[in-house]
């Protein structure tokens, strides 16, 4: 079956593999702007000239984002998803999230996470991040303003987070262990995905997706998905599940949209694929349901991806 990763040519994936070594590896942590000119053209198969005018100042902002946000206050909001969403201040945010996880909200933690999950990379090095960003958007191929416009959405989000801040793996399966231990079922999930269970018998690894499918939670869904993916493949654990290829992964991701995740186009999915992953899409009204459908299924995919949808959505007691 062909992946998310490698089907049609809309996806970022399709540009030379040296384009995106030179503007997003030979920078090495000191700046793309300190590369070698001729070796970078080189490396692309492209003229000097236009490498060199790719390390101007960023393009106009293009990116539009159509999810509904919630103004960050004082005290947390109440709709904890709504406020990530929107895309802004999620430094500050953070701040506030880390306060009522360690009074034990254990959604709060889980959010937290999300958060160091979708900023990690941005606050690796925010400055090596945007120069990258300018580059792409002057380096005139067709396939780039996806990206760079999902990269421009992180880094207006993101500003704040730095090297010092530590976003990385382990900080998250940290966050992430105390979230599952405060009762997040998502939080739970999420280590399992991340090789990481808090248990590692077969019990229960299955019981924990019975306890998700029971849950009709969107954001557990979306959590448990890669643990479901391929990763789940051969694995007797996952007998009889929605489990052991890219088809699951995806249908798993599917069923939490309509369980109610934000999947629009300037949703934080959509968005981390894009800025993150180099998955993107070229129409920018695209949700994600929309663009799994046009990119990663075939037609004759489709039914057994709705059939997958739709077994999720309706199982009970872990059984499809």
């Amino acid at each position: 079956m062909l992946s998310v990763l490698a089907r049609k040519p809309w996806y970022l994936m399709v540009l030379p593999a040296a384009v995106l070594l030179a503007v997003l590896g030979f920078r090495g942590g000191t700046g793309l702007h300190a590369a070698d000119s001729q070796t970078m053209a080189a490396a692309m198969n492209v003229p000097v000239e236009q490498v060199a005018s790719a390390t101007g100042a960023a393009s106009e902002d293009r990116f539009s984002g159509r999810e509904l946000g919630a103004a960050i206050g004082v005290g947390l909001p109440l709709d904890l998803r709504a406020a990530f969403e929107g895309g802004r201040g999620l430094f500050e945010y953070a701040q506030q999230l880390r306060t009522a996880a360690a009074a034990g909200d254990a959604e709060a933690g889980w959010m937290v996470s999300r958060i160091y999950d979708y900023c990690g990379t941005y606050a690796m090095d925010p400055q090596g991040y945007a120069l990258d960003s300018a580059t792409l958007a002057r380096m005139g191929l067709k396939d780039v303003p996806g990206l760079t416009a999902a990269r421009e959405q992180v880094s207006r989000g993101c500003v704040g987070f730095t090297a010092a801040d530590g976003l990385g793996r382990a900080l998250i399966v940290e966050q992430r262990r105390a979230s599952a231990a405060a009762g997040s079922l998502a939080a739970e999930a999420a280590l399992l995905s991340m090789g990481e269970p808090l248990r590692t018998d077969a019990k229960y690894r299955r019981e924990l997706v019975e306890r998700v499918l029971n849950s009709q939670n969107a954001e557990a869904f979306l959590a448990i998905s890669t643990a479901m993916g391929v990763a789940a493949s051969g694995d007797d654990a996952y007998s009889g599940l929605v489990a052991g290829d890219q088809f699951a992964q995806l249908a798993w991701q599917l069923a939490a949209c309509q369980l109610g995740l934000a999947c629009g186009p300037g949703s934080a999915l959509m968005t981390g694929y894009c800025a993150n992953g180099g998955i993107c899409s070229r129409d920018p009204n695209q949700d994600f349901e929309t663009f799994v459908y046009d990119a990663a299924v075939s037609r004759q995919g489709n039914e057994k991806m709705n059939e997958l949808v739709s077994s999720l959505r309706r199982a009970q007691g872990g059984k499809p």
